[in-house]
Formats: C-alpha cells, sequence, structure tokens
C-alpha cells in the first residue's frame, strides 16, 4: 500500500495526499467481485501509516479477512509529479521487505485465485515468484507494472526487465501498459507470443484512452475454458490470437492515477465470474475510463458502482 502526494494534477489545487497503489486495485475488486466472494489482501505495512492502512481496509467490507502484516520499516511513499494529464515523473521513498515463499505460501495455499501487482517492484523476488507458479495450481494474474521501473536517487525510472520470459511465464494472465511494454526487448508482442506458447492464456496491454490490446492463447476466452494439459502449450501448428479492444465514448479530462490498477482489478474479478476475455476487458476499459473522474482510492468502490462517493481532498 502506497501513500501518494500529487502535485500538479490540477494547477488550481495544492498537493493532494491519499491512498495509492494497490489501494486501487482494492477498490475496485470490491466494486467488480460477485457479493458472494470474499476478497483476502495481502498486505505489508510500515509502522508509520498502520492504523490508516487498517482503517482503509475496514472500510471495505469484501476484505474483512485482510492477511495484514505490519513491518518495523517505514511505509512506501511516492511523490507523483504531473507533466500533463498521463505523463508523471515519481519519487520513492520508505519500503517494506519483499515477500519470501516461506511467508507467501501458507498465506496463499487455501485461496480460490490470486491477482499479484507490482506496485513498487520490489514485492518479490523471481525465485519467489517462479516458486509461487509451481505451487498455486489456480488462476494466478500478475500485473508486472513496475518490474519496469529502476529507481535512482529516489527518482523512478524505466528499465528492461531481466528475464522477461521467465517473470511471464510466472502466470495465467499478465498486464503491462505500452511503456512497460517496450521493457521486455527488441520484439515484445513476439516475446508475449513465446510465453503464451508456454502455457500464459493472455497478456494484455493497456492503451490509456484507446484501450486495450492483448495476444490470447487459441481457444482461450475466460477462466471457465477447460485447462490445458500440465506443461502444455501452443502446438506449433497453432497461431495465437490478438485483437484491440477500444474505449466507449470519448476521452475524458480527469485523473488517470491507479486507472492501470483498476483495469486490472475489474478485468480478472470479471474473468473469475465467468466472463469471456472481450467482455471482461471491455468492462475493465469502463471503470478505468469511470476511476479518471474519483480523487484517490477512498470511497472509489462507490464511485465504480455509480454511487456518490467523496474523493480525497487537499
Amino acid at each position: 500500500m502506497i501513500w501518494d502526494t500529487i502535485i500538479g494534477r490540477d494547477p488550481a489545487e495544492p498537493p493532494v495526499e491519499e491512498w495509492g497503489g494497490i489501494a486501487y486495485a482494492l477498490a475496485a475488486l470490491d466494486a467488480a467481485l460477485p457479493p458472494d466472494w470474499q476478497l483476502v489482501p495481502l498486505v505489508k505495512v510500515g509502522h508509520d501509516l498502520a492504523g490508516r492502512a487498517d482503517a482503509f481496509l475496514r472500510a471495505l467490507p469484501v476484505a474483512a479477512r485482510a492477511r495484514f502484516v505490519e513491518v518495523p520499516g517505514l511505509n512506501p511513499r511516492v511523490r507523483l509529479n504531473y507533466r500533463d494529464g498521463a505523463r508523471r515523473c515519481e519519487q520513492l521513498t520508505g519500503g517494506v521487505p519483499p515477500w519470501t515463499w516461506a511467508e507467501l505460501g501458507p498465506m496463499v495455499l487455501d485461496l480460490d485465485a490470486l491477482y499479484v501487482n507490482f506496485i513498487t517492484g520490489f514485492e518479490c523476488d523471481l525465485a519467489t515468484a517462479r516458486a509461487l507458479r509451481q505451487a498455486f495450481h489456480r488462476p494466478l494474474y500478475g500485473d508486472l507494472h513496475s518490474l519496469a521501473l529502476g529507481i535512482q536517487n529516489g527518482w523512478r525510472h524505466y528499465r528492461p526487465i531481466e528475464e522477461p520470459l521467465t517473470w511471464l511465464s510466472c502466470f495465467d494472465v499478465i498486464q503491462l501498459n505500452e511503456d512497460e511494454m517496450q521493457q521486455l526487448g527488441d520484439a515484445p508482442l513476439d516475446l508475449a507470443a513465446r510465453a503464451v506458447a508456454m502455457g500464459v492464456q493472455a497478456v494484455c496491454v493497456t492503451l490509456g484512452p484507446r484501450g486495450a490490446v492483448y495476444v490470447a492463447a487459441p481457444g482461450f476466452d475466460g477462466l471457465e475454458t477447460p485447462a490445458r494439459p500440465a506443461g502444455g502449450g501452443v502446438a506449433p501448428t497453432q497461431m495465437v490470437r490478438t485483437a484491440r479492444v477500444d474505449t466507449e465514448g470519448e476521452p475524458l479530462e480527469g485523473d488517470p492515477t491507479g486507472c492501470g490498477d483498476v483495469f486490472g482489478a475489474t478485468l480478472f474479478a470479471r474473468l473469475l465470474a465467468g466472463e469471456p476475455l472481450e467482455p471482461a476487458i471491455r468492462e475493465a476499459n469502463r471503470l478505468a475510463r469511470r476511476n479518471v473522474r474519483h480523487r484517490g482510492a477512498t470511497g472509489l468502490q462507490h464511485h465504480l458502482r455509480g454511487a456518490l462517493s467523496r474523493p480525497a481532498r487537499p
């Protein structure tokens, strides 16, 4: 969970401080999951913000079973300086220890599905991600996000993702944005197709107001699709498929912070509910677009459902 300070989002207003990062995804999952599902957040929080984080999670009824770990260090904080409606500079301070498999394994083995979002990029190393994939045989979604970000003097910058194919193969469904996708190497779409050949079900690339494009395995049309045999990928004679799913409506003015997190949480929730891939992406596009009209993650679940909510204030 990240504590954001956002500057320049609206030149007429002072900086805003609010929960960000995975908090957007938790709010979107609360809004998008069927009412009889339970969300189990697995979060590490620094001692300085543990009380506030606990209060935020308690305000999400679907997240009542949070597996909340308070750690001695300072919670991650991000200072976001917007240069225009979408581009920004990020400065990261603080940080909690990454998950080890010894910690994570007992927490996930009774779950039905798992959504993994790399908010800082330091949530776990590749060995832990591989152990997770080998032990967890139910749906596994990965938003690789900040794996594509390095850090220098506190400032975030794009960097190549090391061993990208191995990272991709740790998940059933993968999400990146355009800039993150370029960090996979010189031919990122070819790499996505290779990942599908190794058993990945779909790779989704978000395009902001232009929607999203996906690369999917032949025959994959949602998580209700019968599972492949263990270790099975795409046969050499089969072709992966790809398409772009546009957003509906004109681009909106507002706050793009958290749109990718809302997209991924909604997409996975709809896939788990049995929707085919393209309708699930359309719904993810719709709620990510709706997120633009709300500031911060507090109360976001109500806004995404179309109800009145009170966004964060300076």
